[in-house]
């Protein structure tokens, strides 16, 4: 990590300090990466006292003095690394009190603050402002300050008076109290909308609203306060344009940080090639054009070779590299500007092609998926599995799984359901209840058909025993 200091601090420093006129500060940061050339400019910090008001401004937390240094690009930090910059605040312990919150004024391009410290207050310690947070060059928020507070925890009835009204600025930006949007990049909105952006009414594919209503309150999202469409003032427009260099707005602080972003950005690029292509290869199949006739014909879109895509599509393709940021492009451009597609195979069919479609598999998937938690041990009593929804709205929804269907994996261990169950054996990802009631208003469109699933899963070893491993296999679905 680099560390660039300020010059060490004289003894008469020390001594101001000690007596609480100068205080030591060290901030922590990251610059941004992708962009080649990054600005050099000031970075400036002033405290805020958290218990001392300002009459002269609302008393509202007392201001310091402002402390500055100044980033050079050319030296330090360097992009993707966290670099310590120093501070000296004058800053006066009896008069002002002690800082509860910390202003940041960006002069330069925007970087990621990790931490602000204060080494040495007089009769406290070290004070940590833990801020994680992009902060982007003053002059694009608009008069809006960055603020970080302390990590000094307050109920709210017991947050300092000169903080409040800090407290309370913040959360309005939070909210997005006073901007409807659209967000851009710098702007730090956390707020939940209804699913209102699922149909396309300007083009003619109409969706209703999903959420939000007293029957279905959820699911909901960020919002984004993208414009309305012009057919339907109650959705939103999905169109944001060219998809890989502009995204539906994530708070930034939230977003993948440069080096995920810039893999998925990549092999986002090669996605939007290989649908060209393989529409190129579904519409050259005259008999079922559009379609995979076969798990060949899926298997035949991933290949451990390069493919040359055809001329016509080099052709149809060289629009995007005006769009497209040249490092994204540097990722899928060989060096004779031949654009090549190698879709990575994936892992579990790299060595067996039908690995996939094992039992074994299925569980492991199912374990290293993205929630296993849900995952529980099913009771003694609760087999087969019921349904907690009400009989008379969504009818009777218990499980038909029966003994005889389990039993059929449980032969090999000469095991029954009952004992099984006994063993504490048996477990079941239940997404039933959860999901139907949203999935009988869907299964009523034509030509749609979906179901919530509940799965059983059978430990083959007695879950106590040492020689237990973490392998498990289903026994109906």
């Amino acid at each position: 990590m680099q560390q660039p200091q300020a010059s060490s601090m004289t003894a008469a420093a020390r001594r101001r300090q000690l007596q609480g006129s100068v205080l030591a500060g060290k901030m922590v940061l990251v610059r941004k990466a992708l962009d080649t050339n990054l600005n050099s400019g000031d970075d400036v910090c002033q405290l805020v006292s958290s218990t001392v008001g300002d009459p002269d401004n609302g008393n509202r937390g007392m201001l310091g003095q402002e402390a500055c240094v100044h980033i050079n690009s050319e030296l330090h930090p360097t992009p993707y690394e966290a670099s310590t910059f120093s501070f000296e605040f004058i800053w006066d312990m009896k008069k002002q009190g002690v800082p509860g919150a910390v202003i940041v004024k960006n002069y330069c391009d925007e970087f990621f603050v990790n931490t602000i410290t204060l080494d040495i207050v007089p009769g406290y310690g070290t004070i940590v402002f833990t801020a994680e947070s992009w902060v982007y060059p003053d002059e694009i928020y608009d008069h809006l300050t960055r603020v970080f507070f302390s990590n000094q925890p307050y109920l709210p009835n017991q947050m300092p008076a000169p903080l409040v009204p800090y407290r309370e600025e913040e959360l309005r930006n939070l909210r997005g109290d006073d901007n409807p949007g659209p967000y851009k990049d710098h702007d730090r909105v956390y707020r939940y909308d209804v699913y209102n952006d699922l149909g396309e009414p300007d083009s003619g594919n109409p969706r209703p609203v999903l959420g939000g209503s007293d029957e279905h309150p959820y699911p909901r999202r960020c919002r984004t306060g993208r414009r309305r469409t012009n057919t339907d003032p109650d959705s939103e427009s999905r169109n944001v344009g060219f998809p890989l260099t502009n995204h539906f707005y994530v708070p930034r602080d939230e977003v993948f940080n440069d080096r995920k972003k810039a893999y998925f950005d990549t092999n986002n690029l090669k996605l939007y090639i290989m649908q060209k292509y393989a529409t190129f290869l579904l519409h050259a199949d005259q008999q079922t054009p559009f379609e995979f006739d076969s798990f060949a014909d899926v298997l035949s879109l991933y290949d451990e070779d390069s493919i040359n895509l055809p001329g016509w599509l080099n052709t149809f393709l060289q629009p995007l590299l005006g769009i497209i940021p040249f490092k994204l492009l540097q990722q899928v451009l060989t060096p004779d500007s031949e654009f090549i597609l190698k879709f990575p195979m994936p892992a579990v069919i790299r060595e067996d092609k039908t690995a996939w479609q094992t039992d074994e598999e299925f569980a492991r998937e199912m374990l290293a998926g993205t929630n296993p938690v849900v995952i529980r041990r099913l009771g003694e009593t609760e087999f087969p599995p019921k349904s907690k929804l009400d009989t008379s709205k969504y009818h009777n929804q218990n499980s038909r799984i029966t003994a005889a269907h389990v039993e059929k994996c449980l032969e090999v261990e000469g095991l029954t359901v009952e004992q099984a169950l006994a063993d504490g054996r048996l477990f079941i990802l239940d997404h039933h209840d959860h999901f139907m009631p949203y999935l009988l208003d869907a299964n009523h469109q034509p030509d749609t058909f979906v179901y919530a699933t509940r799965t059983l899963l059978f430990h083959p070893q007695r879950w106590h025993s040492p020689a237990c491993s973490n392998r498990a296999q289903p026994t109906s679905l």
